[in-house]
């Protein structure tokens, strides 16, 4: 209503220079929707599809910017935002997804201080970790990494008469879970828990068995401000 008043005001005065009141009311209409969706452009792309005319886009664009500016600095909050927030719905913002983008595995991951290698017996494997901080470990073949084995793997494998047998045997494949360090930090929870590991092996993009680093369950809990050093 105020487009088409100012439209119809200027257009009357000057006739000649401006255009008719119709442009000014879909002008207005699309800067009333940049103000309170806070979609400058969308905002473009509607009034184009309605009038299909390339003479409003310049003044839209210019008068959604400014009307952006305006109710950016009234409310910081999106209007759609906060009915959102009042039924309980809360969407990703910019500061959220922000945060989740520098929770990348390269933060947190330590260098590998124990890798079994794949030729030893699981006896001697088992008795390792009995005095290891960690609860698994990477197993490395020659210097390439080709799996990873928990605690109750070694002493599930002890108790059934393996003991003699090598890290090898208890591995049932080359395929193993592992990260990379530029992923984010819940994709190595997501792997952490379905295969059941506290611990996992950070290995390089061109080659997946090149050991690069380590990712412990506590260091990714660490960096979300869960302490878990006081818990059973």
């Amino acid at each position: 209503m105020l487009g088409g008043t100012v439209g119809s005001v200027a257009h009357h005065f000057l006739p000649g220079q401006t255009a008719n009141p119709g442009a000014y009311a879909l002008v207005g209409m699309g800067v009333l929707f940049a103000g309170i969706v806070r979609a400058p452009m969308t905002s473009v792309l509607m009034i184009f599809e309605m009038t299909r005319d390339y003479s409003v886009i310049v003044p839209l664009m210019i008068a959604n910017l400014v009307s952006l500016f305006i109710s950016s600095r009234l409310q910081k909050q999106p209007i759609y935002e906060a009915l959102a927030h009042q039924d309980g719905i809360h969407l990703p913002n910019l500061k959220t997804r922000s945060g989740i983008d520098q929770r990348r595995v390269l933060r947190v991951m330590r260098s590998a201080t124990e890798v079994l290698p794949a030729q030893m017996s699981v006896r001697d494997a088992a008795e390792r970790a009995r005095i290891s901080q960690f609860r698994s470990w990477p197993v490395a073949d020659e210097g390439s990494i080709v799996g990873v084995l928990s605690r109750r793997d070694l002493e599930s494998a002890e108790s059934n008469g393996a003991a003699d047998r090598t890290l090898t045997d208890l591995l049932p494949s080359l395929d193993f879970p592992h990260v990379h360090a530029d992923q984010a930090l819940h994709l190595a929870l997501e792997r952490m828990s379905a295969a059941r590991l506290d611990l996992l092996p950070v290995v390089n993009r061109a080659d997946v068995h090149k050991l690069e680093g380590i990712v412990t369950l506590r260091d990714v809990l660490d960096s979300y401000g869960v302490d878990t050093r006081g818990s059973a």
